[in-house]
C-alpha cells in the first residue's frame, strides 16, 4: 500500500514524531510506501510532494514544526478542490491519506472521507480543543513554555511593584491560560469561555498589591471583556474564515493601569508557544498517535481519527472531533478562581 501524510493548519510541537512514528511502524511491519504531501492541503491540490522513507524521518523525535510544511488551504473553498486532490492520489498511486491537524484540517478530511477517500485523521492543535480526545499534542509544551514565562515574569514585576498581563494563546477555548495560570500561580486567568468584568480584573489587581505581591494577569487571545468584543489583530480573516485574533492584553493592560494607577506591562507569548522542542509528553502521545494511525490505516478505519481516552489510544469518527469545539467546563474554571485576588 502507498500512503500519503500531511501536516495542516499551525504549525505544532510534536508533528515530525507522529510523521516518524507512522513511517517506522508502516515500512518494516507492513511494508507499506509512503509519500509526503508538503504544505498541508496545499500539496494534494498541487501534487506537491517528497519521499518518506525511514532515512528521512531519522532524527525527528526532538525536533519542533515540520518537515512536511504546513498552510492553511483550504480545498473546499474551491469549486474543484475536492477533485483535484482525488485526481492526484489517483496519479501518485495514493491508496490511503493520513492527515494531521486540527479542527479546520480535520474537518476538509471529514468531507473527503464523505467523497470516498480513504483517509485516516491524526489530532493536532495547542489549544487542545477537540473534541473526541482528552489532549491533544503540542497542549503540554505550549503549557510549559507559557508557565515558564509566567513564572520568570513574577520576579521582574515584584522587583518593580509592576502589575504583570500575560496573553496566550487559546480562540475559542482557555486551556493554555487555565492550566499555566494555575501552575504559573496567577492572581486572574481570564478564557474565552467566561466574559470578564474589568472593575473585578481590577479589584483583584489591588488585592494582591494589598498583600505586597505583584499581581499577574493571565489572558486568552479569545477572552472577552462583558458586553465587549474580541481584539482583532487586524479585519482579514484566513481561509478558513478565521479571523487573526490579538490585543486584548495590550488593551487590558491600558484598562489596569488607568484605573489602578498601577504601572502594567504586558508580554504577548505568541507563536512562542508552538516552537521549538516538543517536551516528553507530547513526543510521547505524537509518538503513540502516528503508531495508531497507521494501524488504523492498515485495518481500513476510513473516516477515523485516533484519540486519547484515559491511556488508552482508540479511534473514533472524524465527524466526533469536527462538530464542536471541545471548551473549558465551569467547573474546571470554578476550581481556579479560588486563587484569584
Amino acid at each position: 500500500m502507498r500512503v500519503g501524510v500531511l501536516t495542516g493548519g499551525g504549525d505544532c510541537p510534536g508533528l515530525n514524531a507522529v510523521i516518524r512514528a507512522i513511517v517506522r511502524k508502516g515500512v518494516p511491519e507492513y511494508g507499506y510506501s509512503f509519500v509526503g504531501f508538503r504544505d498541508g492541503w496545499r500539496g494534494p491540490l498541487e501534487g506537491l510532494t517528497m519521499t518518506l522513507d525511514i532515512p528521512a524521518v531519522r532524527g525527528l523525535l526532538p525536533r519542533g514544526g515540520t518537515i512536511l510544511g504546513s498552510s492553511r488551504t483550504n480545498p473546499l473553498a474551491l469549486e474543484d478542490g475536492v477533485d483535484r486532490i482525488r485526481t492526484t492520489l489517483t496519479d501518485q498511486g495514493i491508496d490511503a491519506l493520513i492527515a494531521i491537524g486540527g479542527e479546520d484540517t480535520l474537518g476538509v478530511a471529514a468531507k473527503l472521507h464523505e467523497a470516498g477517500v480513504h483517509v485516516v485523521g491524526v489530532p493536532k492543535t495547542i489549544d487542545n480543543d477537540l473534541s473526541g480526545t482528552d489532549y491533544t499534542f503540542g497542549f503540554d509544551t505550549a503549557v510549559q513554555i507559557a508557565t515558564e514565562a509566567i513564572d520568570r515574569l513574577h520576579t521582574t514585576a515584584e522587583s518593580h511593584h509592576r502589575a504583570l498581563v500575560v496573553e496566550v494563546m487559546g480562540r475559542h477555548a482557555g486551556w493554555i491560560a487555565l492550566h499555566s495560570g494555575m501552575a504559573g500561580g496567577a492572581n486572574a486567568i481570564l478564557i474565552p469561555e467566561v466574559e470578564f468584568d474589568v472593575d473585578q480584573v481590577c479589584r483583584w489587581v489591588e488585592s494582591r498589591f494589598r498583600s505586597e505581591y505583584a499581581p499577574i494577569v493571565v489572558v486568552s487571545e479569545g477572552a472577552k471583556p462583558r458586553g465587549g468584543d474580541e481584539a482583532l489583530h487586524t479585519g482579514e480573516t484566513d481561509a478558513f474564515g478565521h479571523a487573526r485574533l490579538g490585543g486584548v492584553g495590550d488593551w487590558l493592560g491600558r484598562e489596569v493601569e488607568t484605573r489602578t494607577g498601577r504601572e502594567t506591562r504586558t508580554t504577548v507569548l505568541g507563536h512562542v508557544q508552538r516552537g521549538g522542542t516538543p517536551t516528553a509528553r507530547d513526543r510521547w502521545l505524537a509518538t503513540r498517535f502516528g503508531l495508531h494511525a497507521i494501524d488504523a490505516v492498515h485495518d481500513g478505519e476510513w473516516g477515523s481519527m485516533v484519540a486519547l481516552r484515559g491511556t488508552d489510544i482508540v479511534t473514533c469518527p472524524l465527524t466526533e472531533a469536527t462538530t464542536t469545539l471541545k471548551t473549558v467546563d465551569p467547573a474546571l474554571y470554578a476550581e481556579a478562581e479560588v486563587f484569584f485576588g
